[in-house]
């Protein structure tokens, strides 16, 4: 299963490269595209997904019988980084690409090391307008450092000015451009290209690391490994799951920046699709709201594991451990959705799998980060748990995890699709 995720992270080098990643999963598992502007003819015990921006993804198995409730995991497709504005910028003749920072990251961690460009590209055709992804798959581009001699003082820290310190090396003035190397990469004229979406990609694979290999490296940990372990429960368990429930699996978008895109977890995404779930199979009028009575979702987003050279800056009441298994986060402002009746269904669950569980909490000192449970308690009023996998440099270019982690969120979540898990009143609940 490690290397399948692995996959995931090499492949998924920007949020539409993850879709199409997660979409062509989907394909060879059997399930059929639908696209949001045609009629939906759905057929019990199939499957079905759906994109939208090209960058989230809902996907979903019609039950055997009427639908009795909803199994939900949601994560996200994007990752701190650096957006391209313009490859024109020179400078003492060198060409340099013109960035902003999308996301809260780390900006040391992106110094020094081999970057490319992916994304997307508009182009025109004869019948209209096309989407092409690209991905330069390369060495092809550098932000490089101040040497120590002109910043003597940077071991004892520096604030980094994105519009100083972090727009990257692209070539030597004369050389050719990035639109040179789109046109080329993608055969067509510059006059075709109408518009772009590209991205700096960090360029290591996912490597293993320890004695044993126990622990990896890699790009976009937070949150491709949620998206890929999800993914791989949902389509391990979507055919065995309870026959009146509908397993449901999201990958969101643009979660680093707030969700409050129409792909993010704040738009009508999700819950547009389950309503025309239910309008294209038979249905009483009370279907609706039975179904979100009786449903669950698991908001997977990674936490932080106690750093071992920074153990005080995590709550020493919570620790978490890498190869500790998943991770339960609380929050007491409700940033994370668990509460005491989420968080005793899904313990409850992981039990019943063998999986262990560790909770996370912020100190009572330190504010913590944010997901997408609470902002899509906005739309789906139903019980959610914020779920997720440890990890330490969470944000930087390279982040580092547990093997160990991933195959316990797989079964913990192929767990949760399989349960029959029903609400016999409010805060009750039977599991079987």
């Amino acid at each position: 299963m490690i290397e399948d995720v692995f996959e995931f992270l090499q492949e998924g080098v920007t949020p539409c490269h993850a879709a199409a990643t997660a979409a062509a999963w989907l394909d060879a598992a059997g399930f059929t595209r639908l696209e949001e502007a045609d009629y939906w003819n759905l057929e019990p015990g199939r499957g079905y997904y759906i994109t939208r921006n090209g960058s989230a993804v809902v996907a979903w198995r019609v039950p055997d019988h009427a639908i009795g409730g909803w199994r939900i995991t949601a994560s996200h497709s994007d990752s701190p980084g650096w957006k391209v504005k313009a490859d024109t910028v020179e400078n003492d003749g060198c060409r340099r690409l013109s960035v902003e920072g999308y996301g809260g990251m780390n900006m040391a961690t992106w110094l020094d090391r081999p970057l490319t460009v992916a994304g997307r590209v508009l182009l025109r055709t004869g019948d209209g307008v096309e989407t092409r992804l690209v991905h330069l798959d390369r060495d092809l581009l550098v932000i490089p450092s101040l040497a120590i001699h002109m910043q003597r003082d940077v071991n004892r820290g520096h604030e980094y000015n994105p519009q100083i310190d972090m727009q990257p090396l692209w070539g030597p003035a004369e050389g050719r451009t990035l639109t040179d190397l789109l046109c080329e990469e993608l055969g067509v004229a510059a006059a075709d290209i109408l518009d772009r979406d590209l991205q700096l990609v960090v360029r290591q694979t996912p490597a293993r690391i320890g004695p044993d290999g126990e622990f990896f490296l890699a790009p976009r940990i937070d949150d491709l490994e949620c998206a890929a372990a999800t993914l791989l429960a949902f389509l391990d368990a979507a055919a065995g799951t309870d026959s009146a429930c509908a397993p449901v699996w999201a990958m969101l978008d643009n979660e680093e920046v707030g969700s409050s895109s129409r792909q993010g977890a704040q738009s009508s995404f999700l819950r547009d699709v389950l309503d025309r779930i239910l309008e294209a199979v038979p249905h009483s009028a009370q279907a609706g709201p039975r179904a979100l009575a009786n449903s669950f979702l698991l908001s997977a987003d990674n936490g932080h594991a106690v750093h071992p050279n920074f153990a005080a800056k995590s709550d020493p009441a919570a620790p978490v451990r890498l190869g500790g298994g998943v991770v339960l986060k609380y929050n007491a402002s409700q940033k994370y959705t668990t509460n005491a009746l989420s968080g005793g269904v899904f313990r409850a669950v992981c039990a019943k799998a063998g999986v262990p569980v560790q909770a996370f909490t912020n100190r009572a000192d330190e504010p913590g980060g944010s997901t997408l449970g609470n902002l899509l308690s906005h739309s789906l009023p139903i019980p959610m748990a914020d779920i997720g996998l440890p990890q330490l440099a969470m944000h930087a270019a390279v982040e580092t995890a547990a093997v160990a982690d991933v195959n316990a969120m797989i079964r913990a979540v192929a767990a949760f699709y399989r349960v029959h898990l029903r609400a016999l009143g409010d805060g009750v609940y039977t599991l079987e």
